[in-house]
């Protein structure tokens, strides 16, 4: 028999290891230059927390059942459990805004089931709470720009939605109509829209909504021409001017992210009230989605005892995405880092001075690697090779006293 990970699971061998934390390094930088501090939140959580008040589909949570019958779930993101995290905690220790970072894995059942389907993926991200309108908006566009940007990613583009507004625009349609038709838009289905059984004004109406994406000026010219109430309005001028905010503060950069206005924009999970966005990157095989995020000004009102909410924005980061367009690039490291140094027992009496000469070097630095001889090679030569094929350049030969002989392996 041949044992392999269960079907959806997958193992990180150390190449896959050095190449994920190279990745998650560089954003952790950046999210530490923003003001950012690292949480860390239960795998395991409540199925009412996961399901963020109906936002999250019972359908994509891997489900367990604990020995009181208690409905537990395996995270399928992270904003949920951060904000029950945040206003069950931490509400008393600092004062907001909290700005927060995670690195962590989810897991996530798909809706079509395939053998070997992945079950498990690996994300880096941030939770803004506590702060809301065109500066928190603006800083969280910036800093997912400043990810990508440190990444190399210079050719990523950002489509962006409103999805408060959405949902008001869809709401003439009728309730049982009205999923159909945010479907259809959401997937780009127009042949699909036009076989729905809907007025003809409705039909003018839904068709319009489907075109509702470009560039910036033009889409909110369009929007600009309907009926819209005092809220909508202000949902527009809101875009408009984080637009513009974006693209002062990107008009000195060399590179500037095509900014694409996207108002049938749809996220997997259903808590978000206000602007929602994603990072698409152009390559050889297609589009890939390298990060996605928006505004949800009201879950962390389900998790308060007093019902009390705050505002909130976030995004994450797809790793496995995000590995694979570095890996194309050659980007990405493509070998384990070697050891520093190889230190050899000259006799088997030195065997104790040997680990502790060892020890004395991994004192100088938290990055250096020293690893001990522990084979019997026959010969000097034999362990000059060894240290060559391993990428070794240092070898200290240690005797009975401690006293260590380096050599330089070229």
């Amino acid at each position: 028999m041949v044992y392999q990970p269960p079907s959806g699971a997958r193992d990180l061998l150390p190449l896959d290891v050095t190449q994920k934390v190279w990745i998650e390094r560089r954003l952790q930088q950046v999210f530490h230059r923003w003001g950012y501090h690292q949480i860390i939140t239960s795998t395991l959580e409540r199925l009412d927390t996961l399901m963020a008040g109906g936002a999250v589909q019972p359908s994509t949570v891997i489900q367990l059942q604990d020995s009181e019958n208690q409905g537990l779930g395996l995270r399928p993101e992270l904003t949920a459990s951060i904000a029950r995290a945040a206003v069950t905690r931490m509400g008393n220790l600092q004062s907001w805004p909290q700005r927060l970072y995670y690195n962590a894995n989810v897991f996530r059942k798909q809706k079509t089931i395939d053998q070997g389907q992945q079950l498990e993926f690996y994300q880096a991200g941030v939770e803004l709470l506590g702060a809301g309108g065109l500066r928190a908006d603006s800083e969280i566009l910036l800093l997912l720009r400043d990810c990508l940007q440190t990444l190399g990613l210079n050719n990523a583009d950002l489509i962006l939605g409103e999805a408060g507004l959405t949902q008001s625009l869809l709401s003439p349609f009728p309730p049982k109509e009205r999923e159909k038709v945010r479907t259809a838009i959401a997937n780009l289905d127009r042949i699909g829209l036009e076989s729905l059984s809907l007025a003809s004004e409705l039909r003018e109406r839904a068709l319009f909504l489907f075109d509702l994406r470009g560039r910036p000026e033009t889409v909110l010219s369009q929007v600009s021409q309907l009926d819209l109430d005092s809220s909508q309005r202000q949902a527009v001028n809101n875009l408009k001017s984080l637009i513009e905010l974006l693209q002062k503060c990107w008009e000195n950069s060399e590179i500037q992210p095509a900014i694409t206005l996207d108002l049938s924009l749809v996220q997997t999970f259903d808590y978000y009230t206000g602007i929602v966005f994603i990072a698409v990157s152009d390559t050889a095989s297609g589009a890939r989605v390298l990060g996605q995020g928006g505004r949800y000004d009201q879950l962390l009102g389900l998790y308060h005892p007093q019902g009390k909410t705050e505002p909130g924005i976030g995004f994450s980061l797809n790793l496995e995405d995000l590995h694979q367009v570095l890996l194309g690039r050659g980007e990405l490291p493509h070998q384990t880092p070697a050891s520093d140094w190889l230190v050899v027992a000259q006799t088997p009496e030195a065997d104790a001075a040997t680990f502790a000469y060892a020890s004395q070097l991994r004192q100088f630095s938290e990055l250096v690697r020293v690893e001990v001889e522990l084979e019997h090679r026959e010969t000097a030569e034999e362990i000059r090779d060894y240290a060559r094929r391993r990428g070794i350049d240092q070898i200290a030969w240690v005797d009975v006293n401690g006293d260590p002989k380096i050599e330089k392996i070229v």
